[in-house]
């Protein structure tokens, strides 16, 4: 069936910061000799935004106001999993220093995590990641393949299973109760990031997983006053990732 979740990278790019905002800064510009006002209003309103959601402590703020966060997984909710289901995050095409492609870091924080879980509990991992709706086309592996041999690479440790075609949260889940399910699995442990688990435990239950919460990947709060108010890469990438959450959570 034919869809549009290609344009979901790019309509993102555009909506929020700091796309969006920039983009309002350069609809200023071409409209400030006919509107000058509010072409000045405009400007100077996109820039404090763009400060404000540059800031670590407004990331942190914008995720305990607009999502859900999670404790970590407790030791009576793993011994009730039958399996961990790990998201992916993303391929990193340029790694020459690896000899190919590779995780990113979010990602390998993910694995990393989910192998703790699993050595503490002897389950079976499945990873969930195929080529994104952002991928190159020139990206060889799936997410999952490059998962399995960065596994058995820094963990010495194998994957049970892998889903290689899903392009998306939803479709994680979707793939992941084909997988397991036929065996009777139904009671998952799902490693994610905490700003990422809201929608993910959404997805998980209505593709029909009883979902134990496992987060990882907490944004920080603010610990270094006044540093945390000013703007970073750093900050600006994590309010992205809230805003994000939040509007698949409500558009999906």
């Amino acid at each position: 069936m034919f869809s549009l979740g290609f344009l979901k990278p790019l309509l993102t790019a555009l909506v929020l910061p700091p796309g969006g905002l920039l983009l309002l800064i350069f609809l200023a510009g071409l409209l400030v000799r006919k509107f000058q006002r509010a072409a000045r209003v405009a400007v100077l309103i996109c820039s404090l935004a763009m400060w404000l959601l540059a800031c670590d402590a407004t990331a942190y703020g914008l995720n305990r106001l607009l999502l859900t966060s999670y404790a970590p997984v407790s030791a009576k909710d793993l011994d009730k999993a039958q399996a961990i289901v790990v998201l992916g995050g993303g391929v990193e095409q340029f790694a020459p220093e690896y000899g190919g492609e590779e995780l990113t870091d979010i990602a390998y924080k993910r694995l990393a995590y989910a192998t703790l879980l699993a050595k503490r509990t002897e389950l079976p991992m499945l990873y969930a990641g195929g080529k994104g709706w952002a991928a190159s086309d020139s990206q060889r592996h799936s997410e999952a393949e490059v998962a399995e041999q960065t596994l058995a690479r820094d963990f010495d440790r194998q994957l049970r299973w892998q889903d290689s075609t899903s392009r998306d949260t939803r479709e994680n889940a979707l793939r992941a109760f084909e997988i397991l399910s036929p065996g009777g699995i139904q009671r998952i442990a799902l490693v994610t990031n905490d700003w990422h688990m809201q929608r993910s435990v959404r997805n998980f239950e209505q593709a029909g997983f009883e979902v134990m919460p496992a987060p990882m990947g907490y944004l920080q709060p603010p610990v270094n006053l006044p540093i945390d108010f000013f703007p970073t890469a750093n900050g600006l990438r994590h309010s992205y990732w809230v805003l994000r959450e939040w509007l698949g959570i409500r558009l999906t």
